[in-house]
């Protein structure tokens, strides 16, 4: 029965174009049966087209891209580089990677398929579930896509979504990438470290490959920066205007909690259909708008329909995808959605129900400060494209409106044109990492769009090296080597190094992937703190806070051995307030990066969790990855000052310590940013005599003269000439000799 649906022949007038003449005149068994033969066959699968194909192809001829076809196929057949500048609703994310596929079959895959970065890994997925329906084939075959940790190609895959990061570490085992003939870089505007070294990396592979494509899907703000960056190649400009009506509301952003309400409520009552979308400066407006608007909503007349907030956090995996025809006019009739966003936006693109944006016109933003190796949470106005960008998400057949909670002139002035390159704002120690193993294989040379700042480039230099990633010359150690095989940052890698002599890998295993997976704890309700906070009690452990997120891990999976169903363990979850997302995510980095552990055969021991001795191996672990986060109480009232610089920080109030009231001395720390409440995140105990022991002797001799560093000089003066000696001896080893062998590039 599944054939007979999949060979169905389509009816409407609008498809008999695409079938011979016969089909439409078939009647009987005998006339339906030559109609399936002669069923055009799909190229990429060999399989007759379905009827859904016709369908999403008259949709994709109705796309702005669709006009310049002929141009690009012409273009792409006489350049290597090919320039596509572009709304975000034109249509070139989804039908250039699928025109360049129809290329490389053309010439029978002599060169390799296809590959389409992007920044956002929803994007991803998103863009190659579409992709691969409008193909007509299945997705994780012809179609399919790769993000962190989750790899959904297979050796035959022609066309391929990926994170830019992804592409990027695809490099480290193939520098010239030679399993593509056409390479495609998307969300260029975006700006993003991986995208810009990409950019830069890719000049000098296009010179090695001349049989090379390269396509760079930009918007239009981006062009002439392009253009002037890569030469004279040619340019698909895509027109297209969409009706949007621009509400300036100057004084608004003063009081813009007040009138972002004012507007919802305002245009509930007015009774026009569509979802709203604002966009606000950061997590922290996100979880206030969402108790204020939910409160206030409950009190609304229930004819109106239904209100649905939807909160849009950072790094979730949560986005609006676009919906079936069916589920849109329920959703317009019974409920409309409020979806809160301190994103780009980009994530938000594909759905056509939007009809309302309102715009704070500000962001909160990580910025980067190299000399006292922290974060800044600096907020200031989006820039000019931005706002353009969130414009877009109205772009449809009906018109929008777009309430900008800010002045014209405010636009005009105090806009920057452009995003500002991630490069030059945030920490470069894992670029400079992923160019040292890069400069092996002789690309280590870039031409960045945008320069890097030398002082930031100079402190991921020396964080390389106080690591013992670098050796004398200034290349990569073999450690380094090792270390540059985990998609982890650089001090986390270094700690599952150390783990491996200090007999506490799986342990350390586990801590990574929490760390590295998205907050297991749930975002809560208004009053239900004092309940979760219960049930987190349970899991707190009285040595610091990386050992609580191993107790939670032994938990879920315990209660996922033990579970006859995937709906058991996400009541546990629920129960105890945590994100089961997110511990999913956690067991699938950590399966991977015991996957690395073993092919590049490092020492696994089995785990001893709980163990006095074992406590004590995985804070070594720890602080030989993390001795430059190191903060000490200075008052015993909690208020911790770092060991690197004079900023003054309180622990989080769901660390452990904070809970039980005992605060330590010294701890060592995961996360730090300068912020209102200057939060130090998943901090542990340490004692200044493991400090000394661990910390490379010439780290220690660079710390900025504080009471913290004469009480740990005093320290080492009372540590015995012996355990110096050994000390000494351990930095100059660095790394077993059985290594060398293992630590070659692929």
């Amino acid at each position: 029965m599944e054939e007979e649906e999949e060979l169905e022949c389509p009816n409407s007038s609008s498809e008999k174009r695409y079938f011979p003449e016969s089909l439409d005149s078939s009647e009987g068994n005998e006339e339906g049966i030559l109609a399936c033969e002669d069923l055009e066959l799909n190229p990429f699968d060999g399989l007759p087209y379905s009827s859904r194909y016709y369908k999403l192809l008259k949709e994709r001829e109705d796309l702005p891209i669709w006009k310049e076809k002929y141009s690009f196929m012409e273009n792409l057949l006489q350049s290597q580089i090919v320039i596509v500048s572009g709304d975000a609703k034109c249509g070139k994310s989804s039908q250039v990677p699928q025109w360049c596929a129809e290329y490389c079959l053309s010439i029978h895959y002599q060169h390799g398929g296809v590959v389409c970065t992007q920044v956002h890994k929803q994007t991803v997925v998103q863009l190659a579930l579409r992709v691969a329906d409008e193909m007509d084939v299945n997705i994780g075959h012809e179609v399919g896509y790769m993000i962190p940790f989750e790899n959904c190609c297979t050796s035959e895959t022609i066309l391929r979504y990926c994170t830019d990061d992804m592409l990027q570490r695809e490099m480290m085992s193939s520098p010239f990438l030679g399993s593509y003939g056409v390479i495609i870089l998307d969300d260029i505007h975006e700006r993003s470290i991986a995208t810009d070294v990409l950019l830069g990396l890719l000049k000098d592979v296009l010179l090695a490959r001349p049989e090379l494509k390269l396509i760079i899907n930009s918007s239009p703000h981006l062009i002439s920066k392009l253009s002037s960056y890569y030469g004279n190649v040619p340019l698909i400009e895509v027109k297209n205007k969409y009706p949007v009506e621009v509400v300036y509301l100057s004084g608004a952003q003063k009081e813009s909690f007040e009138s972002i309400l004012r507007l919802i409520f305002e245009i509930h009552h007015s009774g026009e259909k569509g979802d709203i979308v604002v966009f606000l400066a950061c997590e922290q407006d996100i979880e206030k708008a969402y108790e204020i608007i939910c409160q206030e909503g409950s009190n609304l007349n229930p004819d109106l329909g239904e209100l649905v907030v939807v909160p849009l956090y950072p790094k979730e995996k949560c986005a609006l995808f676009k919906p079936n025809d069916e589920t849109e006019k329920r959703c317009q009739v019974y409920q409309r959605r409020v979806v809160l966003t301190a994103s780009s936006g980009e994530s938000l693109i594909w759905s056509n129900t939007v009809k309302f944006v309102i715009d704070v016109g500000v962001e909160r933003r990580k910025v980067y400060n190299p000399r006292i190796r922290a974060n800044s949470l600096v907020t200031q106005p989006i820039s000019r494209s931005q706002a353009e960008i969130r414009k877009q998400i109205l772009g449809s057949s009906s018109p929008g409106k777009l309430f900008c909670l800010y002045s014209e002139e405010f636009a005009s002035e105090d806009m920057r044109p452009l995003k500002p390159a991630e490069m030059q704002e945030a920490n470069l120690t894992s670029m400079v990492l992923f160019m040292k193993r890069i400069d092996i294989a002789g690309l280590g040379h870039c031409d960045f769009m945008n320069r890097p700042a030398p002082e930031s480039l100079m402190q991921a230099l020396e964080d390389l090296d106080y690591l013992a990633a670098l050796d004398n010359d200034g290349n990569l150690s073999e450690f380094g080597i090792i270390m540059s095989e985990f998609p982890l940052d650089p001090q986390l890698a270094k700690s599952i190094l150390a783990s491996c002599e200090f007999d506490c890998v799986d342990e350390m295993l586990t801590v990574a992937a929490m760390v590295t997976a998205p907050n297991c704890f749930s975002h809560l309700p208004r009053g239900a703190e004092e309940a979760a906070l219960s049930c987190w009690k349970t899991f707190l452990h009285p040595q610091g806070d990386h050992f609580t997120l191993i107790n939670i891990y032994k938990a879920y999976q315990d209660t996922a051995l033990n579970s006859t169903s995937e709906h058991c363990v996400e009541k546990w979850c629920h129960d105890y307030f945590l994100n089961c997302s997110a511990l999913r995510m956690a067991d699938v980095i950590r399966a991977e990066l015991l996957e690395i552990i073993k092919r590049i055969e490092l020492p696994y021991t089995e785990p001893a969790f709980g163990s006095k001795e074992n406590t004590l191996n995985i804070r070594k672990a720890l602080l030989s990855g993390y001795f430059m986060q190191i903060a000490r109480d200075v008052d015993g009232s909690g208020n911790y000052l770092m060991l690197t610089h004079k900023q003054v920080a309180q622990l989080h109030p769901l660390s452990c310590y904070s809970v039980t009231k005992k605060m330590p001395e010294w701890v060592l720390f995961h996360k730090f940013s300068i912020s209102d409440n200057n939060y130090i995140r998943i901090a542990s105990e340490i004692s200044p005599e493991l400090f000394m022991q661990l910390a490379p002797q010439y780290y220690f001799s660079n710390l900025p003269p504080s009471e913290s560093k004469d009480i740990l000089q005093q320290v080492m003066d009372h540590l015995s000439p012996i355990s110096t000696m050994k000390k000494e001896q351990k930095m100059c080893e660095k790394c077993p000799e059985t290594t060398e062998q293992r630590c070659t590039i692929q």
